[in-house]
């Protein structure tokens, strides 16, 4: 018999920020269920999928989901029942169809993804399969490089850091779980740097630390001190990563590095900036360095340093192919972040990948900053391939999940799990 969807059910939670979010559950009718629930971003994307709320101030300051939960049920359960969950990418149309928007406003992106990742679950149970197995097209299995946020700034936490998230990425590892090892230790060993110092050790929203540094280069300098206390080599075992989230400081003449006293800066002062950090810093990968709207920058930022660094657009491309084409033809960056909420399916999202992939880009999945502990990124980076996961610092337990998960994926593959990353840091 063939199993099909019986039962779609939906209920608002809680996410890692104490912000309400969507629930999705789903039942075949042989008795499969599966469940799926849909995180939230912080510095969003001006064209990022429509996340919907309720607006009611009387109810979570107007954060409520419960129409996007409504709509699950009343709009979404009745056109996808009986339907076979393994023709996922038919099911995903037919939800754009239904909400007829082209942000997904009508309905909710967080109402259609829940659905989407329900959907995909409930398709690799009746297959047997695990979830990183059934999405899985190709017959390796590539374990993701870790970028972890150690140190917040920006919309993620209330300090005088412009930059947004500061980042581990051991590279250097063997394993996964040595990977997993050598961000766990530099963690702790930043902790104890910081309280030498005389700075908090209070975390942010992705449980990176959320200290009142003097300047944005002071979070390098201590990432780098830490990677040596913690008996490592900075840039041979384990690099840094940057995500400024440039366009949550932009502005119509440049870029205004408030929060840190730094004044204005021209886009070009901006690049030059990056230039010299990767200078003197061991930085492979540089994300949403510029404005969203600055894509004349990307490309020139792109000439400037992308030979040795990789360079990420985020709220440039928002997970979506038309802007992603875009980038291709005018070279704006030479990676994409992967954020499934961002553009609300799971089919457009691999869509997203696969164009990555035919411009021999690479790709990193992602989480957002108002998580859940849901797990469905890790299989899903382990599945697309692309060898790089962005999920959080090391500690809090919606970011913890996410890793935990990649360490039984990596011991239940044994030998076939190949961990290399596609991030080789040299000094320029």
């Amino acid at each position: 018999m063939v199993a099909r969807i019986s039962e779609l059910d939906a209920m608002e939670i809680l996410d890692s920020r104490g912000n309400p979010t969507v629930r999705v559950n789903l039942r075949l009718n042989d008795g499969t269920c599966s469940t799926a629930s849909v995180p939230s971003g912080a510095s969003t994307g001006a064209h990022e999928a429509h996340e919907l709320r309720d607006g009611d101030s009387q109810r979570y300051g107007g954060k409520g989901v419960l129409r996007a939960v409504e709509n699950v049920i009343r709009v979404i359960g009745p056109a996808v029942k009986g339907i076979d969950p393994v023709r996922q990418s038919e099911i995903d149309r037919l939800m754009i169809n239904l909400d007829g928007t082209e942000d997904k406003s009508r309905l909710g992106a967080n109402a259609i993804l829940g659905v989407s990742m329900a959907i995909a679950r409930a398709a690799a149970k009746t297959s047997g399969l695990p979830l990183y197995r059934y999405l899985n097209k190709s017959p390796s299995y590539q374990m993701p490089v870790p970028m972890m946020n150690v140190i917040n700034g920006g919309a993620h936490a209330d300090n005088s850091l412009d930059f947004q998230e500061f980042m581990l990425v051991p590279h250097g590892a063997p394993t996964f779980a040595e990977a997993l090892r050598h961000g766990a230790e530099t963690f702790h060993a930043l902790k104890t740097l910081l309280g030498n110092f005389g700075y908090a050790t209070n975390v942010g929203d992705e449980g990176g630390f959320a200290p009142k540094l003097r300047h944005n280069e002071q979070a390098c300098q201590l990432i780098v001190e830490a990677i040596d206390t913690a008996g490592l080599v900075a840039g041979t075992d384990v690099a840094i990563a940057l995500d400024p989230a440039a366009s949550t400081f932009a502005i119509d003449n440049g870029y205004a590095l408030a929060k840190s006293g730094a004044g204005v800066k021209s886009t070009t002062q901006m690049i030059d900036l990056y230039r010299d950090w990767t200078k003197k810093y061991p930085i492979s990968s540089i994300e949403d360095g510029l404005g969203e709207n600055d894509w004349d920058g990307f490309s020139a930022l792109t000439a400037s340093i992308g030979d040795r660094v990789q360079i990420v657009g985020d709220d440039l491309y928002v997970t979506n192919s038309e802007f992603i084409r875009r980038g291709i033809s005018t070279n704006a960056t030479n990676a994409v972040l992967i954020k499934l909420n961002q553009i609300g399916t799971i089919t457009e999202t691999i869509e997203a990948i696969e164009l990555c992939r035919s411009a021999g880009w690479r790709f990193i999945i992602s989480h957002r900053s108002g998580e859940t502990e849901d797990t469905f990124i890790a299989d899903f980076a382990v599945a697309m391939g692309g060898a790089q996961i962005k999920t959080g610092s090391l500690c809090r337990s919606e970011r913890t999940a996410k890793y935990n998960r990649l360490l039984e994926i990596e011991r239940e593959l044994g030998p076939a799990a190949v961990f290399k990353s596609p991030l080789v840091w040299r000094d320029s």
